[in-house]
Formats: C-alpha cells, structure tokens, sequence
C-alpha cells in the first residue's frame, strides 16, 4: 500500500512529496496539471521559505529580495530582512525546482484528481488510488476540503488578486507593496530584467482599472507586460480544522487569510513540513495544534492589516504610521520573515 497520496502538485503539495520521500514513506501525487504549473502569486518567497527549499534540496534560481518597502505616495516604510535574503522567483521556475526533487526522490506524479475520499479505519482512497494517508494540497479552492464538509461560509469581506509581469530592469532588491484606498499592487523583481506586480483589492474590476490608483508605480513601468493576466480569489478561505480522519489539509487547501504579508509560499512549505513530521512520528492529530503555531503570527498580523485597510481613510494611514515607527515596522517584517 502506497504511504502517502498527495492531492495537488503545487508547491505545498511536492514540498509535502519530497518531505515523504526523504523519510522513507512511498508518494504518490496526483495533480491534473502539466509541470509547470503557473499561478496568480506575488513571487516573493520569504527568507524562512528559502531555507525551507534549501532544507529539501531544493536551490531554485531567481532575484535575491532584501527586505519589504510600504510606498503610499511620498510616504514610505522600509525594513531589511534579519540574516538571510527572501528570492523573487517566477512561479513556474520554482514549481518546476520542486518537480524535478520529486522525481529525482521516487516520488510518482500521475495526472487526475483526486475525486471521492473514502477512507476506512487503516486506509484512504482517492483518484483511485489507496494509501495510509492523504494529504490534500489542492489549492484556495481545495475540492477535497469542500468534499469533506471541512469548510466554513466565506467571510462578508472578500478580496481578489490579480498578476501580471512586465520587461523591465528591476529598480529595486525590496518587495514594494504600494498602497491606495481600493487595494494594494506588490512590486517583485523575479529576474535581472522582469518584475511581476500583483494587485489586491475588495473591488472587482480589470488589472489595468486597478493599476491607474498607482500612478507612480506606472511610471515606472515603461517595459512592455510580459506575460497576461492571471487572477486569484476570494482569498480569505474559512475551515473547520485541518486534520480528517487519515486526511490532512496543508497549504491554501489548509485555510487563507490573505497575500497581504506575501508569506503564501513559506507557510505552504512550512506547513507541508509539518504534516508529515506527524504522519512519521505516527501522530496524524497533533498536525492540527501544529498549524496553528506555525500560522498564528501571520493569521495575528495579516488580520490586523486587513481591518486597518478595510476603510480608504483609515487604509491611508499605514504606510505614514509605519513610516513614523520604523521599529515597529521592522518588528513586524522580521517577525513575519
């Protein structure tokens, strides 16, 4: 019988792969989609979810990222990273790094979904398919979450992303979040002559729409888009709990609160981590106290932000608030890293 059953190939779902290979367990993952998988994503991966990949083998090429920088018009808010650089890297590039670990471990990757989950005291079935355990990583729209009953109505306020790369040098080695009373737009440099910006907001609208609120952000984009439009949403993803009989949700399937602090990427690795750590000790049920120590800071700090912006008047403070109090800002940056 096969150890682990990964539902989802992105990359929470091989992170969670290469993890059960490295210790011992045979995976399988079953993912629909043709490596690699492209996504709407900021593209920042924070210094702790560098280490993570570093930890799993896994050494992606992109553009080293040395802080975050909040811009609302002349205000602006800085903090470098504590030790080591964040890496801005295209989605494709890093899902196909942790492809290509999967593969190289043993891990098999079929194409399907997972479909159904039936389980039985000592087994559990999807895509048909039996293993000891199953790990769905399927994503902000996690069909085996939804299947199990695991989640909760959508919250009243919901926001969306939308991403878009353009050719141009990067002006900057910070992720720059700009600010405005709709949204914000994160500025990441991915490469040596490419940028990625990715727009959020409660208003639902066109990405060109929502660029014109950052006019200066505009200005600087005098390369040509690179790639289309890719969206994302809502984001805010309500769940019951994480672990379901011999099912455990990791990643965006695990819950969402927003992209606002960019930690996405880290927590999908971090918790994919975790997971598996509980499945090897034999201790499926302390995942669920697991999660929640290691998202609790950014489920705190991202809940906090979205409140504060959730008005245009009081979203308009943040950025000379922050500017004001750079240790505070720095806290939070470091704390989050």
């Amino acid at each position: 019988m096969i150890d682990v059953l990964v539902a989802g190939g992105g990359p929470a779902g091989l992170a969670a792969a290469v993890h059960s290979a490295l210790a011992g367990l045979e995976t399988v993952v079953v993912e629909p989609r043709t490596a690699p998988v492209d996504k709407a994503c900021g593209e920042g991966v924070m210094p702790s979810g560098v280490a993570a990949l570093r930890a799993l083998g896994v050494e992606p090429t992109g553009r080293e990222l040395l802080g975050i920088r909040y811009v609302d018009g002349a205000a602006r808010a800085e903090a470098p990273f504590r030790g080591d650089s964040g890496l801005g890297i295209r989605r494709t590039a890093l899902h196909a790094a942790l492809h290509r670990r999967a593969l190289g471990l043993g891990v098999r990757i079929v194409s399907g979904k997972a479909g159904e989950v039936r389980q039985t005291t000592d087994s559990v079935t999807a895509a048909g398919l039996t293993a000891r355990w199953l790990i769905a990583a399927d994503g902000l729209h996690s069909a085996v979450r939804r299947g199990l009953g695991l989640e909760l109505p959508s919250a009243a306020h919901r926001r969306y992303g939308l991403r878009r790369h353009y050719r141009v040098e990067p002006w900057t080695d910070f992720v720059e979040v700009h600010w405005s009373g709709t949204g914000e737009a994160y500025v990441t440099p991915v490469a040596d002559d490419l940028v990625g910006v990715a727009v959020l907001s409660r208003v639902r609208r066109g990405y060109d729409e929502h660029l014109a609120d950052f006019p200066a952000l505009t200005a600087s984009l005098r390369g040509t888009a690179a790639t289309g439009v890719r969206g994302a949403g809502p984001l805010r993803q309500r769940v019951r709990r994480r672990v379901a009989g011999r099912v455990l949700l990791v990643g965006d399937a695990a819950g969402y609160v927003d992209a606002l602090t960019g930690e996405g990427i880290a927590l999908g690795l971090a918790t994919a981590g975790a997971a598996v750590r509980c499945l090897a000790a034999g201790r499926a049920e302390d995942y669920e106290r697991q999660w929640s120590l290691l998202t609790r800071r950014h489920r705190l700090l991202t809940g906090a932000l979205l409140t504060a912006s959730r008005r245009p008047g009081t979203a308009r403070l943040i950025v000379p608030l922050a500017a004001r109090m750079p240790p505070v800002f720095a806290a939070a940056v470091r704390a989050l890293q």
